[in-house]
């Protein structure tokens, strides 16, 4: 059935134009990502860690392992939960994954000492994690777009950017304040304040009937094709390596600095600058993959991660260590960017999030691996510059795999898709 309401905002096809419908998808998308999984579990996790250890007696280590259960739960669920993004779209599947991870995160104010207790909730918010950041947006996002894509999903990626920032310092001034418990319970309800009422509102895409119609209207490969297909794996190497050698960096970079006679402040200064970096290369790359070649842009900031890398490793002085840690936030940022922008152009849209989920699966596993592998190497050897040295070239090599990226096929279809001016809502 056609909804009135909806359809008279959609005469405007011109994605240029600021009342175009699809900015709305992007801005209630960017929202929600801020207040997602992404951004405000993984990031405020640490500032609850001592609060904690302190209130129940537990270590720091039985704390970390409810982060470790969460993130090796998204690796896992991701690719199922992508399936059903691209089954009964992503309205049907975001917005019960924003209520769920709400109260899923309130409910630790209530928490007791049962760690059993910690754990199951870090457990339901991996299932739903993926369903609330980049992974459930990008797929509505990127029906309204064809010009313009790579900046609509760079604004939905500096969501989660700007989450990052913000919610460590509320949750550490709440800490500070009410209590650690409060914390947990205003942060669960601005998920559902910020996070809801947008995407309730916005959270549709380009064509939105029934969910097996809807499905076989979408031009693209299957997730079977896709993963028979050489671009699709050429991504997935890129982000593994880049995410071993990026998160394991991320991680030991302080120490790593501290090590080489850098103050603790100026460490911290360093990781600012990581994180500005970051999210300032996420509109930059956005911009560009409107611009140039998806594969030569992906090439160019995977080869700055290499290079901050290796910086990295053979750091001497304070401006030595401020490049690195751009440099390496450039990586982060830009592969935010790079990664759906390249899977609609060479898969198309008909299984996209269950292609970015299986990606999201490798990345996670590569993520927990890095710091694993350079706090094993530093134990082992005492330094971490020969490992951060391979990784480097490692990933070097990995960025030359994206000049190797064939022409964007062609799909006709979700062109025509695209230029549809109706939109029917099941």
């Amino acid at each position: 059935m056609t909804d009135p309401h909806r359809s008279r905002h959609l005469p405007n096809t011109n994605e240029s134009d600021f009342s175009y419908y699809g900015w709305r998808v992007v801005t209630a998308a960017g929202l929600g990502a801020m207040v997602g999984f992404g951004s405000l579990f993984v990031y405020s996790f640490s500032v609850f860690v001592k609060p904690l250890a302190n209130e129940f007696g537990w270590s720091r280590e039985a704390i970390s392992r409810g982060f470790a259960i969460a993130a090796l739960t998204v690796a896992f669920a991701s690719p199922t939960l992508g399936r059903w993004l691209d089954r009964y779209g992503p309205r049907r599947i975001v917005l019960p994954c924003i209520v769920i991870f709400s109260c899923a995160l309130a409910s630790l104010a209530l928490l007791q000492h049962r760690l059993w207790h910690f754990y199951a909730v870090c457990f339901v918010l991996g299932l739903v994690g993926n369903g609330t950041a980049q992974m459930g947006y990008a797929r509505a996002v990127s029906t309204w777009f064809r010009e313009h894509l790579g900046l609509a999903l760079a604004i939905v990626m500096a969501g989660t950017g700007v989450g990052a920032i913000i919610f460590p310092l509320l949750a550490q001034e709440m800490i500070s304040g009410p209590g650690w418990r409060s914390a947990y319970l205003v942060l669960g309800l601005l998920v559902l304040l910020v996070g809801l009422p947008l995407n309730l509102r916005y959270l549709r895409e380009r064509e939105q009937e029934h969910a097996h119609a809807h499905h076989s209207r979408l031009a693209g490969l299957s997730w079977q094709q896709g993963l028979r297909s050489s671009p699709f794996w050429i991504i997935v190497i890129v982000q593994f390596v880049g995410s071993v050698a990026m998160n394991g960096a991320i991680t030991q970079m302080v120490a790593l600095l501290t090590d080489r006679g850098i103050s603790g402040r100026m460490a911290a200064l360093c990781a600012s600058i990581m994180g500005a970096s970051s999210l300032a290369a996420r509109i930059v790359v956005g911009w560009m993959l409107d611009r140039f070649r998806g594969p030569r842009v992906a090439f160019i900031v995977t080869l700055a991660a290499a290079a901050g890398v290796m910086f990295l490793a053979r750091l001497v002085t304070v401006p030595m260590a401020c490049t690195a840690a751009a440099l390496i936030g450039i990586g982060l940022g830009g592969e935010a960017d790079t990664t759906p922008y390249l899977l609609t152009r060479y898969c198309g849209l008909r299984s996209f999030s269950t292609l970015y989920g299986i990606t999201w699966t490798f990345y996670a596993f590569a993520g927990a691996a890095g710091p694993v592998i350079l706090g094993r190497a530093y134990d082992v050897t005492g330094s971490y510059a020969a490992l951060l040295t391979i990784l480097a070239i490692s990933l070097a090599v990995a960025a030359a795999l994206m000049l190797a990226m064939p022409p964007y096929p062609k799909l006709d279809d979700t062109q025509a898709l695209l230029s549809e001016p109706a939109l029917t809502q099941a």
